[in-house]
Formats: C-alpha cells, structure tokens, sequence
C-alpha cells in the first residue's frame, strides 16, 4: 500500500499529531507492505498568487522562475495525491484552524481540471478511490465544536477533490487531559486499523 502522510506540526519531538502519525503507519505496516512517502509542510509552502494562478491555465515560456517552480511543486502534490491510496494528515489546530501551511498545500492542490472540475450540478472532484485518515490534536479546542473551524475545512476540502472516504482520529484539549486523550486516539487507531 502507498501511503501519503502530510505532517503540519511546527513542533517535532513533542508533536502528538506526528506521533499518533507514526502510530498509525506502524500499525498499517503490521499487515501489509507500506511505502510511505513524507511531506513535511512545516519546512514551509508557497502561498498561492496571480501568477502562479495564471500559470495554472496556461504556462508559458517568459514565466519567472520563482512562478515554475511553485508550479513544478504543484504538479508533484498532485502526482503524490493521485499515486497514494491512502492519505494520512496529521495536524494540530492552532488558532481555532487548520496551519497556514495546510492552507497554503491545499491551495496548490486544488487545480480546476486536474483534481476538480465545474459541472452545472456543482464542482465534482477528480481524485477518486481514496481512503484519508486525519490525525487532530489541539490544546484546547473541543473537536467538532462551534470553535474548530479545522476539521470541518478538512473534509469539505477532500470531499471537493473527491475524496469522501474520510476517518478522524482525534487527541482534542490535550491541556486538560493529555495522557488520556491520547491513549484515546491510540485506541481509536487500533480499531480503525484492525
């Protein structure tokens, strides 16, 4: 199985969503071959802009450079999407949302023609037949309240793209109570996996 694990913590030793992340893949790995191909968005993504926009409908030969190669980066994102069959997030939510530079991937991933299109029914997603499992952690926020704006963003955004088969596995308000909640997401990944 290949699987695509998207990292987003800005911590890395003390990162629950990057360990409930390894978690996850290890146990996957228990009862089948896994390939695993890493993407480390807090090492930084570019923000999407006008001309990278541009360069979406149409490139050209006088594009900058800075320009292709955002959209090299792009077309791998997607060719990583569309490779994996399964797609592992691991996020914390800061600030009541999603980090900027999953904000900043999934905007370089969402290209009209390419991972949706425009119907007269609506937007339809192109990247089908696709299992995604996101790993939540938060300090304070409760998971799925009036104040997490993070993982109701996430499933809207795969769904747009097509993906529908979406499991949560959640370590939520870890100030409270963070042995717990993540025993809880440990047991949550055991039953998802087996």
């Amino acid at each position: 199985m290949k699987i695509l694990q998207i990292n987003t913590s800005v911590q890395y030793e003390t990162s629950v969503s990057r360990h409930l992340a390894q978690i996850l893949t290890d146990e996957i790995g228990k009862n089948q071959d896994v390939e695993i191909v890493e993407i480390d968005l807090a090492k930084g993504v570019p923000l999407l802009n006008r001309d990278v926009l541009d360069a979406f409908a149409s490139a050209t030969p006088e594009m900058a450079q800075e320009t292709l190669d955002i959209l090299n980066l792009s077309n791998k994102y997607v060719e990583e999407v569309k490779s994996a069959e399964l797609l592992i997030i691991a996020t914390p939510i800061y600030n009541f949302g999603v980090p900027a530079s999953l904000k900043a991937y999934f905007d370089l991933l969402a290209r009209a023609g390419v991972t949706f299109k425009y119907s007269k029914s609506g937007p339809i997603g192109l990247i089908e037949n696709k299992k995604a499992y996101i790993i939540v952690a938060s300090g304070g926020t409760k998971f799925k309240s009036k104040d997490d704006f993070a993982s109701g963003y996430i499933e809207k955004y795969l769904n747009f793209i097509g993906i529908t088969d979406v499991h949560f596995i959640v370590a939520d308000q870890l100030a409270f109570d963070k042995k717990n909640q993540i025993a809880g997401a440990e047991k949550q990944i055991k039953e998802l996996v087996h």
